[in-house]
């Protein structure tokens, strides 16, 4: 649906179900980054960009993820029916959320991603079913990446069904555009992408985060 200055409603899906077994016991989800606990980073900075928001996790997640956000941009969830499927599952629920007809997805440990790259991506996807970044001799950035909402969840059922767990296979059954790294950094640096996967990754970030 077209809003008041004619761009269309877009949704935004963190994926926060996984169970950081790299970042030791506890959900790095909530994990206090210099004072804002991480999912509300990620929360924080796509706000601008969407029009919803819906966060995919866990059961038991739900009211941690729920205080780390409280005073924040509205966010609704989506929960695992099935735990523990991997982050296409995850895709497929939280998509199944959405009222938009296409979606940014951003993993919940991604606390540097840019809005301006996120806008550009909602920009490209038009007249494809999904827009994803790739950078030189990388993968496909899948868990930054736009897609057209029944389409990837078709994409990612039929994928289920086969038991392929990898986030790469459905998005290699749409009509996708890469967006490639010199293009991104037309609208954002490359640590857009950086992931916070271990105690380690997590003192960087916030290194970075306290000196600014």
């Amino acid at each position: 649906m077209p809003l008041e200055n004619g761009r269309d409603e877009r949704t935004a899906i963190i994926l926060a179900g996984g169970h950081s077994t790299r970042f030791g016991e506890a959900d790095k989800a909530v994990a206090d980054l210099a004072g804002t606990p991480m999912i509300r980073c990620v929360v924080d900075r796509l706000d601008s960009a969407v029009d919803e928001i819906v966060v995919n996790c866990r059961d038991e997640q739900v009211p941690s993820i729920r205080s780390a956000l409280e005073g924040g941009p509205d966010a609704s969830f989506a929960v695992d029916r099935i735990p523990d499927r991997g982050p296409m599952a995850g895709i497929r629920t939280g998509l199944g959320e959405a009222t938009a007809a296409y979606a940014v997805v951003v993993a919940c440990d991604m606390p540097f991603v840019d809005p301006a790259l996120v806008d550009h991506l909602f920009d490209r996807v038009a007249g494809h079913e999904a827009a994803v970044p790739r950078l030189e001799d990388q993968w496909f950035q899948t868990t930054q990446a736009v897609y057209r909402t029944t389409a990837m969840i078709n994409a990612c059922e039929r994928a289920l069904e086969r038991d392929e767990r990898r986030v790469v296979e459905p998005l290699l059954a749409l009509d996708y555009v890469v967006v490639d790294e010199d293009e991104v950094r037309e609208y954002a640096p490359l640590e857009t992408f950086e992931n916070v996967n271990t105690r380690e990754e997590f003192e960087a970030a916030l290194e970075r985060l306290e000196g600014n």
